[in-house]
């Protein structure tokens, strides 16, 4: 089993990195691959609504960054845990970005699959960032894994994050949740349960 997990920080051993080596330690405690995708500082698009993708086998059209390429390994993993600084009280643009693109082009590569978010934050703002970034996990049909308190931490640099005590418990339970939610599906599908059977979507607006 493999898990990847996303830093939407530009800061390459951030607060952000911080917070998701320990979910991929616990992870790695359970003898779950996990793998770390930096999404650095490069230009990123915006997902322009072509359409496009649905007739390109699930590929964004556009192929100058990272997007097809982070397509291709959510096909082979288990699972996904999103993590990003918080912004003036929302994700980092680059997240959603990517998200919004991935979930839009790709979202046969996720949907069922376990995945969580993850902020980091000076102080505030993170609940409303936490928000953003699942709400794209709960249109997929996918488990969305917690721990014991909201998936934050705080600090301003790397090591303020180690000394948040309580932030670093809830990513250690998230990291075990995590594990035990893959494990429990995996053993589902080895006794023959299948995943459940998906509806067309039907499409409304509030034109009468």
């Amino acid at each position: 089993m493999k898990v990847l997990l996303f830093n939407s920080s530009s800061h390459k051993e951030g607060c952000t990195y911080t917070a998701l080596t320990i979910i991929a330690k616990e992870l790695n405690n359970a003898n779950i691959e996990t793998e770390i995708i930096q999404l650095g500082s490069e230009n990123i698009r915006d997902c322009i609504g072509c359409g496009a993708c649905k007739k390109l086998d699930n590929q964004c059209i556009f192929k100058d960054d990272i997007i097809n390429e982070i397509i291709q390994k959510a096909k082979d993993a288990d699972g996904f845990i999103f993590g990003s600084p918080v912004y003036y009280a929302h994700p980092s643009g680059r997240l959603l970005s990517v998200m919004d693109r991935l979930f839009y082009a790709g979202s046969a590569a996720f949907k069922y699959k376990p995945a969580a978010a993850v902020v980091s934050a000076r102080r505030a703002g993170t609940t409303a960032s936490l928000d953003a970034i699942t709400k794209h996990f709960t249109i997929n049909q996918m488990p969305v894994i917690s721990s014991n308190y909201w998936n934050m931490v705080h600090g301003s640099k790397a090591e303020d994050v180690l000394k948040d005590e309580e932030g670093c418990q809830i990513m250690k339970i998230l990291g075990k949740n995590m594990s035990w939610i893959l494990k429990c599906i995996e053993a589902g599908k080895n006794s023959g349960i299948n995943l459940p059977e998906t509806e067309d979507k039907i499409y409304t607006n509030f034109i009468r």
